[in-house]
């Protein structure tokens, strides 16, 4: 009797063993069914209808933007010698035939020294950090009117004879891809990352104030410039 009991007990441990994979091939088997369903029962995203996938090729022709480091630039060279006359058909009318502007548009050379000034003369000399925002600019935006006009070669001309204007290349110099980042512009190294995030994070608040956050009176401390809109505290319009 002892004998055929431990049979049965043996025999009833290898039946469970043998259950065991069938209820965890079980689980498996409705789990992806489970996830069909809830995925299923969530509603699919809202087409407006409008518009349609951009090809790839499309993409490419408008992802033209050039980096500092020189990421982006197009094959090709113009030197400044072809950039003074494209300049003088293309851009002369409004920055002027030396750069020095018409009328309200922005000037493109001169203004050294002038940032500590009350009015600076922010030009690619005197303020932008790098030739690549010039390139990438006069490619994007320029001519006014007939953007995304000018041949790549047509664009490095043009860059090169501004900077010539700004006396940062000599009258034969090429500009190409190669020599790029050879030029650098004078006030590159006044430029510098956003640190906000680190330097002025012990000045945040989870709350941040919305009425009554200084306990004295508000004052005008600089003016806008040109057109004058500070109002004065006995003129300016009441904010409620």
């Amino acid at each position: 009797m002892l004998r055929f009991r431990n049979l049965l007990l043996a025999a009833a441990g290898v039946a469970a063993l043998g259950a065991i994979p069938l209820a965890t091939q079980a689980q498996q088997t409705q789990r992806p069914q489970a996830q069909s369903q809830a995925q299923a029962s969530q509603p699919a995203a809202k087409k407006t209808g409008l518009g349609r996938i951009a090809h790839p090729d499309e993409v490419k022709a408008w992802d033209t933007d050039v980096r500092p480091d020189g990421h982006g630039l197009p094959p090709g060279n113009g030197s400044v010698k072809a950039g003074e006359e494209l300049y003088q058909t293309q851009c002369a009318a409004c920055h002027g035939e030396f750069g020095e502007s018409a009328g309200r548009w922005p000037m493109l050379a001169g203004g050294a020294g002038s940032l500590n000034r009350e009015q600076p003369e922010k030009t690619i000399g005197s303020f932008w950090p790098f030739a690549s925002t010039a390139f990438d600019y006069i490619k994007r935006a320029m001519p006014y009117g007939n953007s995304r006009s000018l041949s790549d070669d047509e664009v490095y001309a043009i860059t090169a004879y501004v900077l010539f204007l700004n006396d940062l290349v000599k009258e034969d110099f090429t500009l190409s891809k190669e020599n790029f980042l050879t030029v650098k512009l004078p006030n590159q190294s006044t430029f510098y990352d956003d640190d906000r995030e680190t330097t002025e994070r012990s000045f945040w608040k989870k709350e941040p104030c919305m009425k009554n956050c200084k306990a004295e009176p508000a004052k005008v401390t600089g003016r806008a410039r040109m057109l004058d809109v500070t109002p004065d505290s006995k003129e300016g319009p009441k904010v409620d």
